[in-house]
């Protein structure tokens, strides 16, 4: 396969994934298997993947900050996690025994993450945040949850609502609407969630004071990225925990893309002190993978001792070898040097491309911490889901922006968090910081 260079990548050099595409969409409704890919108008099908790169089928060469949704922490074809998943499809891929891989993972993850003693495996994020959340009703005999306005946690139902509010229909901002996901979501679902608006600590006690004797759980992702990847102000996140110990409510940290944030995961890093963390994507180690982590006392519902637990979990594919070892080869190289030296390069980056907005006296804003970023299209940098939602003539500067990067060779995620690789150094860096400098700088783009 000839590689094409970004300064030759022209929109013309997709032939083979838009026919891919038109093949799709006659066994495939709307062409694509996730509501979460990409189509501007069509997919880029992938080829294969090295390092910090990804090549599609037709050839061209990308600098991926996509990361398949901050996933690939190590980047693509990670020796390690290649040669663990090499040698365990030798011995088999999947059995009705446990076997002892999944302890290897569940000490590891014991070991680094503070609030986790115990870890059941599943299969994808939105499996381990379904599972927490009736761990938490097992715990409570409650049936509600409170979450906040504009988190995206997954395809859970409970989980989904309020995650697409737009301002005709979010409601007032003392009282979030429970706004459905999709068409026909039951309004019992919609009338068993609280919406909470990030950052707002008065109003998230109000909300859950007034709805106490229903809330099994409070669902907190600490740095929401789908809702504007926002950092939580100081004394936000114990604001809510205060109030729900004070109720017996149990609180749920959803790590699955967020314990990349430190070596001790999001909750670690912002003072969050959950009963129960949802943890996958970058544990996994390209692998589909969930868990459930938490204390002693909140993991109990899944424990039966020989007889039927308050919360039976199964699945055909939980704890599968095969993410099991490359999982803990993913995590081993994760080590403390790791993270901190992701940390300094998206430091690094925001800064310099906060240096870059104001040079150009761009409206733009820079959002995020550790190896996550993301850019707006406000002067402002947004503090909650409302500052952050995109309006028509925002959305389109992003679709621009994501254009331009295409155009040199970069996958610039669209309303949603780019994430650096271990595979990236000081080279990828400068070619994001580049690349915004000419978009910047170009009088065709209408930024």
């Amino acid at each position: 396969m000839s590689i094409r260079t970004p300064a030759t990548q022209q929109a013309s050099l997709t032939k083979i994934s838009e026919g891919l595409f038109q093949r799709a969409r006659l066994v495939i409704p709307d062409g694509v298997n996730r509501a979460t890919v990409d189509r501007d108008p069509f997919p880029d099908y992938a080829g294969w993947g090295r390092g910090a790169y990804l090549y599609d089928v037709d050839g061209n060469r990308y600098l991926d900050l996509n990361n398949n949704f901050t996933t690939l922490i190590h980047g693509h074809a990670f020796e390690p996690v290649v040669e663990a998943a090499r040698r365990m499809l030798k011995d088999g891929t999947c059995f009705s025994n446990p076997t002892l891989h999944e302890i290897n993972l569940a000490e590891l993850l014991c070991e680094r993450i503070p609030a986790v003693e115990q870890v059941r495996f599943v299969n994808t994020g939105t499996e381990a945040v379904m599972f927490a959340i009736k761990a938490a009703r097992a715990a409570t005999s409650r049936p509600a949850v409170a979450k906040l306005e504009g988190a995206y946690h997954g395809a859970y139902d409970w989980a989904e609502v309020g995650q697409t509010g737009t301002p005709a229909d979010w409601g007032m901002p003392e009282a979030p609407a429970a706004v459905p996901n999709y068409t026909g979501q039951p309004r019992s679902v919609t009338d068993d969630v609280v919406l909470l608006r990030f950052n707002d600590a008065e109003g998230a006690r109000r909300r859950i004071s007034d709805n106490h004797d229903r809330l099994a759980c409070i669902l907190i992702d600490p740095v929401p990225s789908r809702a504007g990847l926002l950092v939580p102000d100081q004394g936000f996140l114990a604001a809510i925990v205060e109030t729900a110990r004070q109720y017996g409510i149990l609180v749920i940290a959803d790590e699955v893309l967020n314990l990349r944030q430190s070596y001790h995961g999001a909750s670690a890093r912002f003072g969050l002190s959950p009963d129960l963390i949802c943890m996958g994507k970058i544990i996994g180690g390209g692998f589909p993978i969930g868990a459930i982590g938490g204390t002693r006392a909140a993991m109990s519902v899944f424990n039966g001792r020989g007889g039927r637990p308050l919360l039976p979990q199964a699945g055909t594919f939980s704890a599968n070898p095969i993410s099991m070892v490359a999982g803990h080869a993913s995590m081993t190289a994760m080590t403390r040097e790791q993270f901190d030296r992701l940390e300094r390069l998206g430091d690094h980056l925001r800064a310099r491309l906060q240096e870059l907005i104001s040079k150009y006296e761009a409206p733009f804003s820079v959002t995020g911490s550790s190896s996550l970023f993301r850019l707006h299209p406000k002067i402002e940098a947004p503090r909650e889901y409302r500052d952050a939602y995109l309006t028509k003539s925002e959305a389109n500067a992003m679709r621009q922006l994501g254009r331009f990067f295409k155009q040199h060779g970069i996958i610039l995620p669209f309303a949603a968090a780019a994430s650096l690789s271990t595979a990236m150094g000081d080279t990828e860096i400068e070619l994001v910081l580049e690349t915004f400098e000419h978009a910047l700088a170009c009088e065709e783009l209408s930024l």
